[in-house]
This record gives C-alpha cells, sequence and structure tokens, in this order.
C-alpha cells in the first residue's frame, strides 16, 4: 500500500529526517539516553520550531491541522533513530485528548499552543497493575476534583508538566483528568526501561484535577487509545526498517571464509522473510491510520486497532530478533545500534497493550 503525500508532508518529513540525521546518530542518542531529562532539550525545541509537535494541533492553536497519518509519518522517523523525546505523550495522546475535550477555546489555548511551540510536556498516565481495569478513582470535592491511586510505568512521568490521568468516577465510568505534576499530592518515582527511555510510578494521594469534559467518555477514551495505538504500531515499523536495513547491510560487508555472509542462501531468505514481515505492518500501519483520519472505506472499527497492534508488535519482535541473530555476537552488545531496536520494540509492544492483551481483545474479552 503506498501513501502519496502532499507539498506540505512531503518538506515536514523532509525536514525531519535531515534534523534527526544530523543530531540523532546513534553515539548521540546513547549520550541523550544519559541525561538526567532521559531526551536532547536541545532536539525538542527543533522539532517544534519544524512544527513536529503541533502537527496534529487545530491550526486555531499554533498547530497545522493534521491527522492519524501525519502522526503515523512522523513516529516512524522517530522510531528509525531511538528518538527518546516525549513526543508520544505529549504530540499524540495530550493532543488528542485536549482537543477532544468539551472545553472553551480559550481554555483549550492555555495548554495547545505551547504544547505546539515546545514549552509544555504531558505525560499519558492511563496503564494499570491489572491490564484492562482502572484502579485510580476521582472525587469531587469542595475545592473540585481530587484523584487517588497509582499510576506505574508512565513513559516521561518524572520530567512532564502535566499529568492525563484516567480515574474511575462514581455513577459516571472512567473519565479523563488533568493534573499539575508539581502539585501536592503527586509522587513521581523515576526509573530507566530497558531502551533507556524514563519512566515514573506516579503516586496520587488527593492531587487536584481538572477533569476534561466529554458528553461521551468512554468513545473519547477509545478514539485517544487508537490514535495512541497507531503512532505506537508506526514507530515500530520505522524501527523495523532501521533493524532491516542494518541486517542486510551486515550480509553484504561480513566476510567469513572468505566469502560474504550474505551468499548464504538460508540468510538470505530469513532476510526477504524479514522485508515480507516489514511490508505487511507497514500496509497495516498505514491503513490503520487512514481509517482513523477517515480517508479509506475500511469500517472495521476496535477490531483493526487490536488487529494492527497485535500483528505489528509480533512481527517487530521477530524481525528485530532475527536482525540480531543474523549480526551474531556483536549484536548482542552494548556498543552497537541493532540490539537496541529490540529493546525499543519491547517497550512499544507494552505501550497501550501488549500483543496478548489485543489478542485478547479480539476474542472478546473485556478490555479498557
Amino acid at each position: 500500500m503506498n501513501l502519496q503525500l502532499n507539498d506540505v508532508q512531503q518538506q515536514l518529513l523532509d525536514s525531519l529526517s535531515r534534523l534527526l540525521g544530523r543530531e540523532y546518530g546513534f553515539d548521540k542518542r546513547q549520550q541523550y539516553a544519559a541525561h538526567d531529562s532521559g531526551h536532547s532539550e536541545q532536539v525538542w525545541q527543533a522539532l517544534a520550531e519544524l512544527g513536529v509537535l503541533g502537527a496534529a494541533i487545530p491550526e486555531e492553536h499554533g498547530g497545522f491541522g493534521g491527522d492519524a497519518v501525519d502522526q503515523m509519518l512522523i513516529s516512524e522517523a522517530l522510531g528509525g533513530c531511538l528518538a527518546l523525546e516525549p513526543y508520544h505523550g505529549t504530540a499524540v495522546m495530550a493532543s488528542a485528548a485536549i482537543a477532544a475535550a468539551e472545553w472553551s477555546a480559550a481554555r483549550k489555548a492555555r495548554l495547545l499552543p505551547p504544547i505546539a511551540q515546545g514549552d509544555l510536556k504531558l505525560a499519558w498516565a492511563h496503564g494499570e497493575a491489572v491490564p484492562g481495569r482502572v484502579s485510580v478513582q476521582a472525587a469531587a470535592g469542595v475545592d473540585g476534583w481530587c484523584v487517588f491511586g497509582t499510576k506505574p510505568c508512565v513513559l516521561h512521568g518524572a520530567g512532564s508538566d502535566y499529568l492525563l490521568v484516567t480515574a474511575q468516577v462514581a455513577q459516571r465510568g472512567v473519565q479523563l483528568f488533568l493534573v499539575d505534576s508539581s502539585g501536592v499530592g503527586v509522587q513521581r518515582d523515576g526509573y530507566r526501561l530497558i531502551d533507556g527511555t524514563p519512566a515514573a510510578d506516579v503516586r496520587l494521594d488527593g492531587a487536584q484535577a481538572e477533569l476534561l469534559e466529554a458528553s461521551d467518555a468512554s468513545a473519547v477514551l477509545r478514539r485517544i487509545l487508537a490514535a495512541g495505538i497507531s503512532a505506537a504500531c508506526a514507530e515500530m515499523v520505522g524501527a523495523m526498517q532501521a533493524a532491516c536495513s542494518l541486517a542486510v547491510e551486515y550480509l553484504k560487508t561480513r566476510k567469513q571464509f572468505g566469502k560474504l555472509i550474505g551468499a548464504n542462501q538460508a540468510l538470505q531468505h530469513r532476510a526477504v522473510d524479514m522485508l515480507a514481515s516489514l511490508e505487511q505492518s507497514r500496509s497495516l500501519s498505514l491503513s490503520l491510520a487512514l481509517a482513523l483520519a477517515g480517508r479509506n472505506d475500511l469500517a472495521g472499527g476496535a477490531a483493526q486497532v487490536h488487529a494492527a497492534k497485535a500483528y505489528i508488535g509480533q512481527a517487530a519482535r521477530q524481525v528485530t530478533q532475527e536482525a540480531i541473530q543474523m549480526h551474531g555476537a556483536i549484536g548482542m552488545t552494548e556498543e552497537y545500534a541493532v540490539g537496541h531496536y529490540l529493546r525499543r520494540v519491547l517497550v512499544l509492544d507494552q505501550l497501550h497493550g501488549d500483543t496478548q492483551y489485543h489478542l485478547g481483545c479480539l476474542e472478546g474479552r473485556p478490555c479498557q
């Protein structure tokens, strides 16, 4: 499946590719991972200047008014260089959530323009210890809403300005709240994941929260999660592409016993299988993004979202594992990039539910 880019998309993608090629080589990426923030503030501001952070934000709030296809293109490019920037939580999840909230334009203007300008970072806090069940509670008090409970493994949670928290409200079900990360009643215990991404366990003890009003909160949450899953799938495709490229290049240059290892027919067949999985995953990712943007005739709904995440998560693990095996021992070293693509894929597979979770959703198990 091919996508015809318009002039704006092509210019944005070309500019982004040049930026990442210049500022996100593997050695620089490892330096960013060692920073206290876990990413590069310089690159973050450069992404804002390119318009990447505001790609899906409405034009009236300083963005470009893009859709899921634009976010797919950006996420795939970021996945190819193992980017550590808090793009997913801020530019994908938070932008979608705030845009969908039934707030006045003035309230949205407090958050969306600073997101597009790179001045505000938000973290998505939805995962629970028990997958598919939101246990954090929210209650209305004299001074507004308060939230209670724990959100484990919030990506970039320790460095965010605000948290987007899902919580159960009596007789209203799951609702979405905005919480000031530095407010009273918020404790963040930060650590790093296996790919170097900063994360935090967030404890909420009566923290003040602002409700993102919606007449149908469950439908809004499903749309936001679908946007997040689409972006995560695209990032995995980017990681798969980079891992495949490294493996094929290695087959073309590595010699053993005086012959290129790429001359081995068994390795050629394995490389073809990797590339086939990559192209199938890319087609699924593109099809999902087009469906979310209302630009194709597919009407798979939730099933299409779950199927894409399940297939791409499994394929990405297989492809990156194969890439490591083709490199042999060097593929397992910390100094070589290929092994880090598997680490990144493992984190992305867990994001918004892993393969087994989404397979269960397709089988009719309860999903949140």
